[in-house]
């Protein structure tokens, strides 16, 4: 049965949205709207406020009998049937809506074409949303030209469809469009021209993530009013010093990542420019906010003249081939807040003038050839992630990021940087990645390390440390962190579609009053952990913990508190001079999927409880001084080589070949073998240069677990 939405007289303006409620396998809607009375009698009524009510009702979806029923609300304004099952027969039904002004199908069951002549009625429609279905092609009977008729139309969203590029040039006949969102469909090869060309009111045209190439068409340049371009993830190969889009005077956001574009940073060609004023002398670029010229093949040097954008919030300019030294007057735009430069080919100092920039929250000048020493003011207030790994820098940490409460990532792996990890470490009270591998960093581990409560990676393999390893050091939590997870911020423009923009009161939001809605990278971290070489990404890093302090001169036994970090799942503390013995408390690592301790002077049994960890996929204690039977070939330990136990002369039992019934060398004998591996010194020349491969291949937040 259809419960006839309830109205008094044309007060009914809104019909919010219907989407399907399962009970037992009864399908039925839940429809909410405004202008509702007490008079209504459905069979269950839930008040939400004054003049607003939700309504069950049953709806058989073999028959369009309830639809012809909502088809008589002659004043409805703004229907939403988004998220539901519906086909394209459901557009047949609404030709009496004659008000209505916004119709929201997105995420239905939509497929292959949409008839036209289904639309005709709706001749006030301002916003037509049939994004992320399965369609196609627009057709009708009585040629294209019938769709003339959607004349008001000025919001067209299609995104994550199946359009090809010839969508584009029918939709020259809706001259009052302002918004056309075509992200994600089946658009390739070349825009050819079209009455899209001539729209004199567009101001946004989204043609991201679709496979179009060559260059664009020169008609380009007649979209007067365009104040948005997203041209990201295609596969676009013009140089835009000759694009047309030169000749878009109004254009404050053009998004161009992702494409073969060629451009010199000079941008000499963009010299109309009234909002986006790259010209000749680039400091017009007043109201530049955002400049997005990342995974291109830009070459050049940055000019100073680009650092008189006062308003410029965020750079990306990765993956490019921008060459020469970062600019000092950099150190003037106090509005910087995300710098993102990594992988090209910048040099010489960080300049000193980057200590000024305290609203800077992201820097990433990783995978360049920067020399010199951090700058001891750097020390942004809000600063959270600093990336400068695989560069040249040289000196000691001395006082950059002294004391700072914000920081949540420091990655200075792969440089040259040396002396002692400051005892100021532990005042970073968020900081939940720490990677100083490959550096020469040397002096003991600092205790203030274990006030870190929020540390979950940290890497210090590969440097000179020396000592014991801190007793304290299970006092990291290894808490996982959204900061961690997403770590550079990005910005993508959207108009905000939801109907409730209409309950507040207001007529439709034009593009002039659309957003740029804020979100994340999820950033992409490798690990080499388990022999290979993993990408971890967004969340799955917020399960990904690990303490690498390979390769380095500690000493001392392994502290019994370090199984208490039941949340950790790789640990490397090979090629090191570590005795005593196997922590017994290891059998708390209950996630530990990564144990390596292979490369030390450990002696003892292996304790037998470590069968009980379930998880773990690597394991080895080779070449050590261990004694004994190896554990039983139970769970993940039935699935360990022998390489896993070789080296140690004592230790006998399956999958080693030595069986535990035979002699034990007598003690003159194990006073020779011991008296060798004096002489051979603690570490395996030749196993260590083995292993090499492992660290040759660095990236972003790349930890050596082996």
């Amino acid at each position: 049965m259809f419960v006839d939405p309830v109205y008094s007289g044309d007060s009914q303006k809104m019909l919010i949205a219907i989407i399907p409620v399962y009970s037992g396998d009864n399908q039925k809607m839940l429809i909410a709207h405004y202008s509702c009375t007490s008079s209504m009698e459905p069979v269950f009524v839930h008040s939400e406020g004054k003049n607003k009510c939700k309504i069950i009702v049953d709806q058989d979806f073999k028959t369009k009998a309830g639809f012809e029923k909502l088809a008589k609300l002659s004043s409805l304004e703004n229907l939403d049937l988004s998220d539901n099952i519906f086909n394209n027969s459901i557009l047949s039904t609404l030709g009496g809506l004659t008000s209505l002004k916004s119709l929201y199908l997105g995420y239905n069951g939509l497929t292959g074409t949409i008839h036209v002549d289904d639309l005709k009625h709706l001749k006030n429609l301002e916003k037509l949303d049939i994004s992320y279905n399965e369609l196609d092609s627009f057709v009708t009977h009585s040629g294209f030209q019938r769709v003339s008729v959607l004349g008001k139309i000025k919001v067209l969203d299609l995104e994550f469809n199946l359009f090809n590029s010839s969508i584009l040039p029918s939709l020259g006949v809706l001259s009052s469009l302002k918004i056309i969102n075509l992200r994600s469909n089946n658009m390739s090869g070349s825009l050819h021209r079209g009455g899209w060309c001539e729209l004199p009111y567009l101001q946004e045209l989204d043609l991201s993530e679709n496979d179009l190439k060559g260059s664009l068409p020169s008609c380009v340049g007649n979209l007067t009013s365009i104040r948005l371009l997203d041209l990201s993830y295609n596969q676009l190969n013009e140089n835009l010093t000759s694009s047309p889009i030169i000749n878009l005077a109004a254009l404050e956001y053009l998004f161009v990542s992702h494409n073969h574009l060629e451009i010199p940073i000079s941008l000499v060609s963009f010299y109309n420019q009234s909002k986006l004023k790259i010209s000749p002398s680039i400091s017009n670029l007043t109201e530049l906010s955002w400049l997005f010229l990342d995974n291109n093949l830009f070459v050049g040097e940055l000019p100073d003249s680009l650092c008189t954008l006062s308003n410029l919030d965020s750079m990306y300019i990765s993956n490019n081939q921008f060459s020469g030294r970062l600019p000092r007057l950099m150190g003037n735009m106090s509005n910087l807040t995300h710098v993102v430069m990594f992988s090209n080919h910048f040099e010489g100092p960080i300049p000193v003038e980057f200590c000024k920039l305290d609203n800077l929250e992201s820097l990433d000048l990783s995978e360049n050839n920067i020399s010199g020493t951090i700058p001891s003011c750097f020390n942004p207030s809000r600063i959270k992630h600093v990336h400068l790994n695989r560069n040249s820098l040289r000196g000691s940490l001395s006082g950059a990021f002294y004391n700072n409460s914000s920081l949540v990532s420091l990655d200075l792996s792969n440089n040259i940087l040396s002396g002692k990890i400051p005892r100021w470490i532990g005042s970073l009270s968020i900081l939940s990645i720490l990677l100083l591998k490959s550096n020469h960093f040397e002096g003991e581990i600092p205790v203030q390390i274990c006030q870190l409560k929020k540390l979950s990676m940290l890497d210090l393999s590969q440097n000179t440390f020396s000592g014991r390893i801190p007793t304290c050091l299970h006092d990291i939590s290894s808490d996982s962190s959204y900061e961690k997870s997403y770590l550079t911020p990005t910005f993508r423009p959207a108009v905000d579609y939801s109907p409730w923009n209409f309950v507040k009161g207001s007529n439709f939001l034009g593009p002039h009053e659309y957003e740029l809605h804020f979100a994340y990278v999820q950033q992409q971290t490798l690990f080499t952990t388990k022999h290979r070489s993993y990408s971890y990404k967004g969340n799955i890093l917020d399960y990904m913990s690990g303490v690498d302090l390979s390769c380095n001169l500690l000493t001392g036994e392994i502290p019994a508190g370090i199984g208490n970090l039941s949340e950790i799942r790789a640990l490397n503390l090979s090629h090191n001079n570590i005795s005593g013995s196997i922590p017994a408390t290891f059998s708390g690592l209950k996630q530990i999927e990564s144990l390596d301790l292979s490369y030390n002077s450990l002696s003892g049994g292996i304790p037998p409880q470590l069968i009980e960890l379930g998880s773990l996929a690597v394991f080895s204690v080779a070449h050590n001084d261990l004694s004994g039977t190896t554990p039983d070939q139970k769970a993940q330990f039935a699935t360990f080589e022998a390489s896993s136990y070789e080296g140690n002369p004592l230790l006998c039992g399956p999958p080693l070949p030595k069986s535990c019934t035979e002699n034990v060398p007598t003690p003159t004998r194990q006073k020779d073998l011991d008296r060798q591996g004096e002489d051979d010194g603690f570490l395996d020349t030749e196993a260590f240069y083995t292993i090499l491969p492992y660290f040759s291949k660095v990236d972003a937040y790349n930890l050596v677990l082996l």
